[in-house]
């Protein structure tokens, strides 16, 4: 089924938000040191408008890492010390009868915050780990039959420790659901922590400065909303979850809402990566954040020691990537010399805005390669006919132009092929981004500071 026309970003804005983005993640790496790509896929949880689970052993910063993203965004932030003992109004609210105004005032709880620390919450009871489902999917809390919403922008770092158990009750499956990636902080490199013991460059993150605000941010989220997502990308992510779920050793696989919670945290992904539409490579680079805490293996693979990582790396091996012509579709076919063969791409389509070629043909078939300095073209057409790009059927990762139908918008107003056959010169890396620009331009959101 097509998916409906989707207006493009515009260039402008989506090298403003990867900039400010960059300029988040600078940010708090200054205080989360050596840890970029776990501070990196934490700012992808915040514009995909998820939550984060961080487990992992004492001391190694995880804690730090939200109270050092709540500072650069300029945001609330709360922190609440699970212990078996804490009520659920405690994390909630709770209302209160004012002798003064003979009426009932709601006194918020730690969740009314811009972001919420649930330190070790694995250390409370299932009933007031419950008390977080509500505000985490649908971001409003009630108390006494009166729903209060949360602000936005709202992410809920929750971290748990693997090592000491006693004590502790196992989150439920209901509630790791609800989280939109598990993470592990891990042990710093060796340089890093010489650093952290001379104290050079090591600041706290109470001093960090905002980088942004809460509004900016939320201009973010809808920005991450626009992406665009082809096709073949959104039946790659399915097939990646059915994988999982017919896998023999796999109990229960990964739900719909985990399929949901793939493509959004990609679009974000995208974004953070410079790129208005997504690709393969950041449905792949999300899996195991994104779906490994969602898969429940059978008795016997827990004794074996399989882990939910190799059953992705299995879907992975069986799901065949779809290429940008649209092929990839079906388990790709054996060559005659029984060496797994490349599939072809329908018509010699163009290669993706970015670069991303189509794989060599089999049988000697000529394809489109990569240009010098970065920029791609069409290849030239027979009889001088120009190639109008694929519409929007899932057949290309990024966006068509918004009249079906005509050629790409070119560089300098120039056609990839003139009337006589003749493929127009490899334009510079600059001048095809400008023309991407063009490209993907219209008036939506204003543009971010930075850009």
């Amino acid at each position: 089924m097509t998916q409906p026309q989707q207006e493009p970003l515009p260039a402008g804005h989506i090298s403003g938000f990867a900039a400010l983005a960059g300029r988040l993640a600078d940010a708090v790496g200054a205080v989360v040191l050596g840890k970029q790509e776990v501070v990196r896929l934490t700012l992808t949880a915040l514009f995909a408008q998820g939550h984060v689970l961080l487990e992992d052993v004492p001391g190694v910063g995880k804690t730090t890492l939200a109270r050092a993203l709540a500072a650069t965004v300029h945001g609330q932030w709360r922190r609440i010390q699970f212990t078996p003992d804490l009520l659920p109004s405690d994390v909630s609210g709770v209302t209160i009868f004012n002798q003064a105004t003979r009426g009932f005032e709601f006194h918020p709880g730690p969740v009314f915050a811009n972001i919420v620390i649930a330190d070790e919450i694995n250390r409370a009871s299932p009933k007031t780990q419950s008390a977080l489902l509500e505000v985490m999917e649908e971001r409003t809390v009630t108390v006494d039959g009166v729903r209060h919403t949360v602000p936005r922008p709202f992410l809920v770092v929750a971290t748990q420790n693997p090592v000491e158990m006693d004590g502790t009750y196992r989150l439920p499956e209901a509630q790791l659901d609800r989280f939109l990636m598990k993470l592990s902080v891990g042990y710093p490199d060796e340089s890093v922590e010489i650093e952290v013991l001379r104290g050079a460059n090591l600041r706290s993150p109470d001093a960090l400065e905002a980088v942004t605000d809460t509004a900016t941010v939320g201009e973010m989220v809808r920005m991450a909303q626009q992406v665009h997502v082809a096709d073949p990308l959104y039946a790659y992510a399915v097939r990646l979850a059915a994988a999982t779920r017919a896998h023999p050793q796999v109990r229960v696989g990964v739900s719909p809402r985990g399929v949901i919670a793939l493509t959004r945290a990609a679009c974000a992904y995208a974004l953070i990566n410079g790129r208005g539409y997504v690709l393969p490579e950041d449905l792949k680079a999300l899996l195991g954040p994104v779906f490994a805490h969602r898969i429940l293996l059978t008795p016997d693979a827990q004794l074996r020691g399989t882990t939910p990582d190799e059953v992705l790396a299995d879907a992975m091996r069986t799901v065949p990537v779809p290429l940008p012509g649209g092929g990839g579709a079906g388990p790709t076919p054996p060559a005659a010399n029984g060496r797994a063969s490349a599939r072809v791409a329908p018509a010699a389509p163009p290669p993706a805005a970015n670069g991303y070629a189509t794989p060599a043909q089999p049988n000697g078939a000529a394809h489109a390669a990569a240009q010098p300095n970065g920029a791609a073209h069409h290849p030239a057409q027979p009889h001088g006919t120009a190639h109008a790009p694929a519409q929007p059927n899932g057949a290309v990762y990024y966006p068509a132009p918004h009249s079906a139908g005509h050629a790409p918008a070119q560089l300098d107003g120039a056609t990839d092929a003139g009337s006589g056959g003749a493929a127009r010169p490899a334009a510079s890396a600059h001048a095809t981004k400008a023309a991407r620009g063009r490209l993907f331009g219209f008036g939506g959101l204003r543009p971010l500071p930075g850009s």
